[in-house]
Parts: structure tokens; sequence; C-alpha cells
């Protein structure tokens, strides 16, 4: 980068600071920001709506204590699992808060830039950086309140002192949006007297105030750290709630994108190759709009799709995932959606509002109960409750339908993964769902919190011996997993910006047509939904008539365009030519 490419940089992010901070005069504040982000002529300048991903990219979630062995630290025992079984199916690791915290299984942050030392070391950090693209939590809303950052606050000290966001019970706060039941304002006895601070999740989880720069610049810093030790993917968690204004819903402010444009701008030119992604658990229109112009999320999470993907195997009709995903806007290259079914939270119910009716919302949570499910709610403002998640191992879920429990649990769990598979976007999978694991009621009994139902630890040795075993449901699904994975990391039509069209094959069918970004290869992807056989004409699928097909599954090829496609039940064709 040029001296005048820094200077035109240094524009840039100006005009950031000016929008997010209009009644300041920036110009320390800019230099600032680009000293905390070591960013100099030496940097790059990222080509613009770059694809830094392709059908190979596939992600995991895990804890960094997911798996346990006494004799060695978790992120250690970890690393040895993933090269062991994991080094050819997935090329990016989402290891969850690996920092020191006091509550929510690490997103309430002491320190941001410590490594717990229950997981392991910065070093160990960097090892599994070395071997997969590393994503790391940048818990930026709030922190936990026994950071030293709100132990300054209360002694009126630095730094801390004006780090987090303070309003009165007299103010009104009728109108902002709440994820949880617990009061929003907590009392806090201060040097100064009492004072009355905003939490949004947990009155252990105080919000920070970025209507302080200097909470802005303590995060410019940090994230350089990150990218220092080997992280290259920044997840900006529970970002749409960062900036709060009284009298507003305090989420999706205008403040808050502009948050995120800066931090983009930022990172992709300190280290080029670098994603954003944002977590938004929010409405489906909402959620779009954290790509902003292709210049704010490199990747949103996909959070419609969970609850829609498990509410189609649950009724076995299909209308509901069909409209949504003939909604969906193709992404512009350099974004691309994360598509997911479980992860470490449960499945969010925000997500479909607009999308299923409050009947079969009601009836998926019912259902799931059945199953084994805790349900979590959320506060409205009249004072009423509303179910926010539903707290299941995917594997759990996938036990029935709204029938009762079957014998098709597997086959149905396959079916979930094989559609998610075959979607425009990004791959990724939970680690308790590539080991099929269950419900950890003990979990839930111990900490009281219904998310531990799917944060269950494993015993390495345990893990092993089930994973060694054929005939352990462990075993098999993982297996069929990775087989659908090494065929999905090889096929150009499955790349995440690759043209997606949705067909309508009935209710009992979710069908794509996906295309490479060069036009030589195309794919139906076709999946049964229900627990009984269907029979697909293949002049509906409407096959070019110029190629051989064949259906990368099962290896069978169809030549008669006016013949018909079986599919068992929840079984799924990938028909290539």
């Amino acid at each position: 980068m040029s001296a005048t490419e820094l200077v035109q940089l240094k524009q840039r992010i100006h005009a950031h600071l000016d929008a997010i901070y209009p009644r300041g005069s920036n110009d320390l504040l800019t230099d600032q920001v680009v000293e905390r982000m070591g960013l100099d002529a030496g940097c790059c300048a990222p080509p613009p709506h770059e694809n830094l991903w392709d059908e190979g990219t596939t992600l995991l979630i895990s804890y960094g204590d997911s798996i346990l062995n006494e004799k060695e630290k978790p992120l250690a025992t970890l690393k040895g699992f993933l090269h062991k079984h994991l080094r050819d199916t997935i090329s990016a690791v989402h290891i969850l808060p690996f920092f020191p915290w006091s509550s929510d299984d690490g997103f309430s942050v002491i320190n941001y830039v410590e490594v717990n030392d229950g997981l392991g070391e910065w070093r160990d950090i960097e090892a599994i950086a070395s071997e997969f693209d590393l994503m790391a939590d940048l818990v930026i809303n709030h922190c936990s309140s026994r950071s030293l950052w709100f132990e300054n606050f209360k002694a009126d000290r630095e730094p801390g002192r004006d780090y987090f966001r303070l309003a009165s019970p007299e103010d009104d706060i009728s109108q902002v949006v709440r994820p949880r039941t617990s009061p929003l304002l907590k009392e806090v006895e201060t040097l100064n007297g009492t004072r009355y601070v905003w939490c949004t999740f947990s009155h252990d989880q105080v919000d920070l105030d970025f209507s302080n720069p200097a909470v802005l610049l303590e995060f410019v810093g940090i994230l350089r750290k990150y990218l220092d030790h080997g992280v290259r993917i920044i997840r900006l968690d529970a970002v749409a709630f960062l900036w709060k204004e009284l009298g507003t819903p305090c989420i999706n402010l205008p403040e808050t994108h502009e948050v995120i444009r800066l931090l983009r701008l930022l990172v992709e030119h300190a280290k080029p190759g670098s994603i954003i992604i944002t977590e938004t658990n929010i409405p489906n229109q909402e959620n779009l709009s954290y790509f902003g112009n292709a210049n704010e999320a490199h990747s949103i999470y996909n959070f419609s799709l969970p609850p829609l993907l498990v509410n189609t195997l649950l009724t076995g009709n299909s209308s509901a995932i069909r409209t949504w995903l003939m909604g969906m806007p193709p992404t512009q290259q350099g974004t691309c959606y994360l598509n997911f079914i479980a992860s470490h939270d449960g499945i969010g119910l925000r997500p479909v509002e607009g999308l299923l009716n409050e009947h079969e919302v009601n009836q998926m949570v019912r259902a799931l109960e059945q199953f084994g499910a805790k349900i979590s709610w959320r506060s409205l403002a009249t004072g009423q409750v509303r179910p926010y998640e539903i707290n299941v191992a995917l594997f759990d879920a996938m036990r029935g339908t709204l029938q009762g429990e079957d014998s098709w649990q597997i086959e149905r769990f396959i079916c979930a993964h094989a559609i998610m598979l075959a979607m425009e976007g990004i791959p990724a999978f939970y680690i308790h769902s590539l080991l099929s694991t269950e419900n950890d009621y003990r979990r839930v009994e111990l900490s009281q919190h219904n998310r531990a139902i799917n944060r269950h630890q494993w015993d390495s040795d345990e893990l092993e011996s089930a994973l060694a075993d054929p005939l352990n449901n462990h075993a098999q699904v993982l297996s069929r997993l990775r087989k659908l994975i090494a065929l999905r990391r090889s096929q150009p039509a499955f790349h995440p910006n690759g043209p997606q069209f949705t067909l309508q094959l009935g209710d009992a069918i979710v069908a794509l047509w996906r295309q490479s970004l060069d036009g030589n290869q195309h794919i139906f992807a076709i999946s049964n939904i229900t627990d009984h056989s269907q029979s697909v004409s293949l002049s509906a699928i409407n096959l070019p008539h110029n190629e051989e097909w064949r259906d990368l599954l099962s290896d069978q090829v169809y030549n008669d365009r006016m013949g018909t496609l079986e599919l068992q039940p929840y079984q799924t064709a990938w028909l290539a030519g």
C-alpha cells in the first residue's frame, strides 16, 4: 500500500467514525484506531467482491472442552481429535469462547486477551490455527461483571470508569427488544453511589457503551490480538444489540451497522483474507440487513434454517421451507450464508417470525418437548412471555414426527444434513451433531441452564471406543456424514455462491437446482422428507437431454427422462450432469 493509499484508508476510517460519533472531532481517534490495528504502508488493500471460500469450505463448531482427557489440556485433546477424525473433512474450526469467563459457558468474558488456563494457552490456539482456518468469538455487546473493567467502573478507575451503558429506573425502556425474561437494569453500588447498568442477557453480562470511543478502541486492539494469534474468522457475538438509544428498540440501530462496516474495513486491511461473521438471532429480513451492500458481514448465520428444517421433518411438509428458500436473495460475490442446523445454543424461534404461524411454532414446541426438549422464554413489552428458543440435541429432535417417535431417527438426521449441504452457502456442523450426541439432562440439572442440554462433554476414551464400534449410532452417523461432506466438497456446483433455484415437486419433497460458477456442472438435490416412499417424475425435474445424469449418492444412472426417481423414506439423491 502506497503512502497515498494509506491516506485514503485513513479518510475512509474517519468517515466511519464521523457517522458513529457525529458530534466529535475524530482526527485523533482516527490516528488511534490506525495505531491500535497496526495499519501502515505495509498493509494490503483487499480485492473487492472476492470469495474467500469455495465448495471445499466446511466449518466445525466446538467448545474448547467438548472432549476431555485427564492427561492433557482440553485444547490439545480437541486438536488431536480433529487431526485424527476430521482433517480431511472440515476446513475451518470455530472454537467457542476460550477466554476466562464467569457464566454462560464462556460468553461472559472476564479477560478478552488471555486463554482460559483450564483449556490451554495461546500456543494451543495457534496449533489448531496452523491446521485449520480458525474462527473465534468477539463477545462485543457485553462483558463479565467480574471483569477488571467492571471492577474499575465500580471504583471509578480507568480503564472501565465509563465503559458501561447506564440507565435509570425512570427511563422509558418499554420498546427495548429483549431475548430474556430477567430485568433489563441491574442495581450496582459504586464509589459514586447507586448506578443502574444495562444487561441485555443476564446480570452477569453487563452491556458495554460504544458511545464512548474508548470502548471501540479497546475492541480494535482486541481484534488485532486475535489476528496476530492466527484467528482468520471473527464472529461478532450478539452484535445486533450493540448500540442503545432510549426511545428505540435498541436493536439493529444505524450505529451498529456503521461499527460493523468499520471493523470489516480494519480487519481486511490488517490481515487480507480475514472474514467477519455476524451472529444476529433475529427475524429473517433483519438478519439479511447485516450484509449491508457487501460492506458489512462477509457472512451471516442463516438463523431461519434450523427451525424451518426441523419443522419440515417433523411435519413431513416442505411448503414453509420452500417458500423461504424462494425468497432468499442470492448473495453477492464476496458474501455468503453460513448454514447450520445445530449449534451450542438452541433452535431460535425469532428467525421464523413471519415464516411460521403461532400454531405451527407451538406445534413444533410440543413435539420436541416429547423428545426431551427444554424451552427458553423471552419477555414482550406487554409483559407476556413467548418461546424464544428450543433447547434440544439435534439427534434427539429427529427421534420422530408429530405422530411421535419412530424407527427413522438416523435416516431423518442424515436427511436434514444432506439438505443443508446442498444449499447455497457454507455448511457448519456442531461437533455434537457429527457425533450424534444425545440430550444431556445431567448437565441441565447441575447448571440449571436449559442450553446445557446440548453442551455435553465427552470423555475422550469413551468417545474413541464408541467411534470404533461400527454398530454404534455415533460411529454410523460420523461415517455417513463424513462421506456426504467429502462428496460435497468435490462438487463445483456446491460452491457457496453457485446459483440456486427451488424446485416445486410437492409437499413431500425438498429439491434444489445448483450450478457451478462457470456453468459447467449442474446438480439436482432432491430429498424425501417423509416416512413414506415417494416417486418423483423425472419429467417434472426437467433434466436437460444432452447429458447423462447420475445420482452421486447411489451411483445410479438415469437415462430415461420420462422415468421416475424412487426415494425411500428420508432418502436424498444428488443428480449430477
